[in-house]
């Protein structure tokens, strides 16, 4: 599968508890951390949650 970078891009706090734990949920602490995540519909609906927060790269 294909693999996707994440990039914490703005921060979660003001928004809703729900947008930061789903931040939390995808392994993002602080602001500019980056992750890699396998590309699977649970990740993608993550991604499609808090989009404004986010940089996503495909690899």
């Amino acid at each position: 599968m294909a693999k996707l970078r994440i990039t914490l891009v703005k921060s979660p706090i003001g928004y809703r508890r729900d947008q930061l734990a789903t931040v939390r949920a995808l392994g993002l602490r602080k602001l500019h951390s980056t992750v890699e995540q396998e590309d699977n519909p649970t990740i993608r609906g993550m991604l499609h949650k808090i989009s404004h927060l986010l940089e996503v790269n495909e690899e």
